[in-house]
C-alpha cells in the first residue's frame, strides 16, 4: 500500500505541475500523426509489402507508446538530473552517429541509419538533436567564463564534428537544420549582429562550395536545378506532391481516395502534408499550422516568467528546431524549397523521428512546469 501511495503522490505531483495546455497539444499532434499514418500506409502495406494492412500503423503506434514513456520520463525528473542525463545521452548518441559511416545501413545512396537487433533501423541524429540543444544552451549560459565570444567558439567546436558526420552521410537537410538551430540560439544570446551575419555569410558560402564543387553533393545541385527548372525532369516526387495538394482542393477528395501515397516512395514520411492535403483538403493543413503555431506560442509565453538563462535557451532551441523542421517540410511539399527528405515532427511516420520529438516534448514539459521553489 505504501508503494501505491507513493506512486499516486508522484503521478499526482507530476500532473499538478505540468503545463496542461502544452501537454494536450503534444498528445493531440501525436494522435493526429497516428490517425494519418493509418490512412496513408494501409494500402502500401497490403499492396507493396504483401503483409498486414495495419503493419505501419502498429509500428507507428508502438513508437508512440515508447515516445509517451520518454515524454513522462524526461518531464518528471528533476531539472538538474535532466541536464546531467542529457550530457550522458549526448555522448551515447554522438558515438552512434560516429558508427554510421562504419556500420550504417545505406538506403538510396545515403548512409544515415544504424540497424541493431534491439532497435532496427534508427537514425542517430534524430535522437541526438534534443541533447545538442541542451549542451549548446549550457555552454552559452555558463557562468564560469564571461567571454561571450569564447562561448560561441566552444559551441561552434561542439557542432563541427556533428555537421561533418552529417555531411559525409550525406544529409544536407539535417545539417542545415542543426546550423539554423545553433544560429537561433546564438542570436537569442545577444551576439553582435554584424558578427552574426558575417558568420552566416561564411557558412552559406561554404555550403555553396560543397554543392557546386564537391561531387558527393552533386545530388543537391540536381535538386536545386529541378526546383528552379520544372522541365528538367528530375522533380517527379515534388511534382506529384504539388499535384496532390491541387487535386485535394480546400476540402479534399475523401479519406482513402488519395493516390499520392501509392505513387511516391516514402510519401508517409517526406510528403505526409501532401498526402493529408489530397485526402482531407488544404483546410486541414491550415488547422495543423495553427496548432503548431499555438504550441510555439504556449511555450514562448512561459519564457516571459522564466529567469534562468539556460532554461530560456533550451526552450527557445527546442521549439525552434520543431518549428524550423515543420516549416521546411511544409515548404518542400508546396514547392517553396527543394526536396530535403525532412520529416514533419509529431505527424510523419518514422521511429527515430517520433522518439526524438518525444524527447524534445518531455524536455519542454519539464522546463515549463510549475516548480514549488519558484
Amino acid at each position: 500500500m505504501k508503494n501505491i501511495s507513493f506512486i499516486y503522490k508522484f503521478y499526482y505531483g507530476w500532473w499538478k505541475n505540468i503545463d496542461k495546455s502544452i501537454f494536450f497539444l503534444i498528445i493531440l499532434l501525436f494522435c493526429l500523426g497516428l490517425f494519418f499514418s493509418l490512412v496513408s500506409t494501409s494500402l502500401i502495406a497490403s499492396d507493396k509489402l504483401n503483409t498486414n494492412s495495419y503493419y505501419f500503423f502498429f509500428k507507428h503506434f508502438f513508437y508512440i507508446c515508447i515516445g509517451i514513456f520518454f515524454i513522462f520520463f524526461f518531464s518528471s525528473i528533476e531539472k538538474d538530473n535532466l541536464f546531467k542525463i542529457s550530457i550522458v545521452l549526448f555522448f551515447i548518441c554522438f558515438i552512434s552517429l560516429i558508427l554510421v559511416p562504419i556500420a550504417g545501413v545505406e538506403v538510396k545512396g545515403s548512409k544515415r541509419w544504424l540497424d541493431f537487433f534491439f532497435l532496427p533501423r534508427f537514425q542517430p541524429i534524430e535522437l541526438l538533436k534534443p541533447f545538442i540543444i541542451v549542451i549548446i544552451a549550457s555552454i552559452l549560459s555558463s557562468e564560469e567564463n564571461n567571454n561571450l565570444y569564447y562561448k560561441y567558439f566552444l559551441s561552434f567546436i561542439l557542432i563541427i564534428p556533428i555537421v561533418f558526420l552529417l555531411i559525409t552521410q550525406p544529409d544536407i537537410g539535417q545539417t542545415f537544420l542543426i546550423f539554423l538551430t545553433w544560429l537561433s540560439l546564438i542570436f537569442i544570446s545577444g551576439i553582435n549582429l554584424i558578427f552574426f551575419f558575417l558568420f552566416f555569410g561564411l557558412m552559406l558560402a561554404f555550403l555553396l562550395y560543397l554543392i557546386f564543387f564537391v561531387e558527393k553533393f552533386s545530388y543537391i545541385l540536381i535538386r536545386l536545378k529541378s526546383f528552379f527548372d520544372p522541365t528538367s525532369g528530375n522533380n517527379y516526387q515534388s511534382e506529384k506532391a504539388s499535384e496532390a495538394i491541387i487535386n485535394g482542393g480546400f476540402f479534399g477528395k475523401g479519406i482513402g481516395e488519395g493516390i499520392l501515397k501509392n505513387r511516391v516512395p516514402e510519401a508517409h514520411t517526406d510528403y505526409i502534408v501532401s498526402v493529408i492535403s489530397e485526402e482531407f483538403g488544404a483546410i486541414i493543413i491550415i488547422i495543423l499550422m495553427i496548432i503548431f503555431l499555438f504550441f510555439v506560442y504556449q511555450v514562448f509565453k512561459k519564457l516571459y516568467f522564466e529567469k534562468n538563462d539556460k532554461i530560456k535557451l533550451i526552450l527557445v532551441g527546442s521549439i525552434s528546431i520543431i518549428l524550423f523542421q515543420a516549416l521546411i517540410h511544409i515548404g518542400v511539399n508546396i514547392r517553396l524549397f527543394p526536396t530535403t527528405g525532412m520529416t514533419l515532427p509529431f505527424l510523419s511516420y518514422g521511429g527515430s523521428s517520433i522518439l526524438g520529438t518525444a524527447i524534445l516534448s518531455g524536455i519542454i514539459l519539464n522546463l515549463t512546469k510549475r516548480r514549488i521553489n519558484q
